[in-house]
């Protein structure tokens, strides 16, 4: 390996940490900003302060794009950030954060899935072993999950789990439509007119259809939980998009998509932070993990 492709990988997984780190913290604070709002009004909130910190840069955009772009752009602004906004706030009414974190590792599944069939993509074998071994890990994190609330062992699956797994075959094909039909439009530009077509929704819903504003003046501790939605969406989402189309552009949606392998830990960590437990099972599936991640990615999973 040469230098160049040295740094260029070093610079990929620094990359993914980084977004481990973002997205894995946004589960607590999605769980905190509950406290006070509905899970609409969180999810609607999030998108309308992502939308709205990009909206300077997707403006000069728009004139600049095709409508076979703009379509594909929509539909990336629904699958990638509307969508899933609010299917992860309505499932965390009843599912623990660390849990949510965990389901969300589905997401490289996902994406190979939905490549496979709608996208006529290929995976190595590596790929394919170092996905197994993760994916049997998230097994055995999510049949673990009742140490998460400090219940039984299974106590805390339950039916809003699927609403997780709904959200990670949504970033399923955000990936993939990312990588195979917009790759000609840089990652600040997909991300930033993605969320503008999406942010007219979120704000007639917030302000139209929610108690939102009545909460910001008349409910102790709502400005604080609206700070951890601005942050859930001018960092978790606006900025960590950014970041994150940037790397599908460079890399394998594979391992782009791997980034959701380490966003458990993270999750993990909050929640045992804020109270949730931790079972001996759980460190065996994190194990496997971080197993998965290393033998999937390791070398040909990596670049392009």
């Amino acid at each position: 390996m040469s230098g160049h492709e040295g740094r260029n990988q070093l610079k990929q997984w620094a990359m993914l940490v980084v977004l481990a780190l973002i997205w894995g913290s946004s589960f607590i604070l999605i769980k905190k900003a509950l406290l006070v709002f509905s899970a609409g009004e969180v999810g609607a909130f999030r998108i309308v302060m992502a939308g709205a910190v990009l909206l300077p840069f997707a403006l000069p955009q728009v004139k600049l794009l095709r409508k076979k772009q703009l379509i594909y752009l929509l539909t990336i602004g629904f699958v990638g950030s509307f969508i899933p906004a609010f299917l992860f706030a309505t499932a965390q009414t009843n599912l623990s954060s660390s849990l949510a974190g965990v389901i969300n590792a589905l997401t490289p599944l996902m994406v190979v899935a939905v490549g496979a069939f709608f996208f006529n993509a290929r995976i190595t074998g590596r790929n394919a072993l170092g996905l197994t071994i993760a994916f049997i890990g998230v097994g055995i994190l999510v049949l673990a999950g009742g140490g998460a609330t400090g219940g039984e062992p299974f106590s805390d699956i339950n039916l809003f789990g699927l609403l997780v797994v709904a959200a990670t075959i949504c970033y399923g094909f955000n990936v993939n439509i990312i990588k195979f039909r917009v790759e000609e439009i840089e990652a600040k530009g997909i991300t930033a007119v993605s969320l503008m077509m999406v942010l007219p929704l979120a704000a007639m819903y917030l302000w139209g259809f929610t108690d939102f504003s009545f909460k910001l003046l008349h409910v102790e501790g709502a400005w604080r939980a609206a700070a951890y939605v601005a942050a859930l969406g001018i960092i978790g989402t606006a900025a960590a998009l950014v970041l994150f189309n940037a790397m599908v552009k460079r890399v394998t949606p594979v391992f782009a998509s791997s980034v959701t392998y380490l966003v458990p830990m993270v999750a993990l960590f909050w929640g045992v932070l804020d109270g949730e437990q931790l079972l001996p099972l759980h460190y065996l599936g994190i194990l496997a993990v971080i197993l998965g991640v290393w033998l999937g990615n390791r070398k040909h999973g990596v670049t392009k």
